[in-house]
């Protein structure tokens, strides 16, 4: 195991702060899209085809039109360089974009799709006794689909370890700045360095092990 981190160390910390980040923005973020889809909102049909857009659109074409868009001269990106003096792209924020939307789906889907099948009878009772839904989403929802978000969570933190597309888009691969562990594998190959890249690829497999097992385990609780 000292072999395989000591060929990219920096990578492999990299790709562990975007992970962290990332698993906290799906607690916060993919349990309340997973609710909202469960519920009769307006434009929900829209909010999950975006949602859901990285589960079918080639990542490399997100990250194009995310770089469009948070570039120096994107709609998002120029603001935030005008107002803020602030570039998201060839950042660690970009990164966790990156991962972020990647990830998503998987993460809300599935809790939404628990809360369909599962907790509609219990939120309906909820709302009928007065709870807002703020209220019935921690003291009600939460609890019942606690596996599904379990399951939500590690899937999606499993698809920041391996996301390609568009981290290369939105990061940049600048080798000891936006180079996570994925990209990492990618660079050694280009420079021929394929011991180093199977060694990668190693760590990364006994990762996806490692969050499959757990989940097994998990979904057995």
């Amino acid at each position: 195991m000292t072999s395989l981190v000591a060929c990219a160390p920096a990578s492999l910390a990299l790709s562990l702060q975007v992970a962290g980040v990332v698993l906290l923005l799906f607690l916060v973020c993919g349990i309340a899209l997973g609710y909202l889809l469960s519920q009769p909102i307006p434009l929900r049909g829209l909010l999950d085809a975006i949602i859901s857009l990285p589960l079918v659109f080639p990542p490399i074409a997100i990250g194009f039109f995310l770089l469009m868009a948070f570039g120096r001269h994107g709609a998002i990106g120029g603001w935030l360089h005008q107002t803020l003096d602030w570039e998201l792209v060839f950042s660690f924020q970009a990164l966790v974009l990156a991962s972020f939307v990647a990830g998503l789906p998987l993460v809300a889907k599935p809790i939404q799709s628990a809360i369909e099948g599962s907790a509609r009878d219990l939120i309906e009772a909820a709302y009928t006794l007065g709870k807002g839904r703020m209220e019935t989403l921690i003291l009600v929802v939460i609890p019942v689909v606690r596996r599904s978000i379990v399951a939500g969570l590690t899937l999606g933190v499993g698809r920041s370890f391996g996301e390609v597309g568009i981290t290369l888009m939105l990061g940049g691969n600048i080798i000891g700045s936006t180079e996570t562990l994925s990209l990492a594998i990618y660079n050694r190959v280009l420079d021929g360095d394929f011991d180093c890249a199977a060694k990668l690829s190693m760590l990364l497999g006994l990762v996806s092990l490692g969050l499959f097992f757990l989940l097994r385990r998990l979904g057995r609780l």
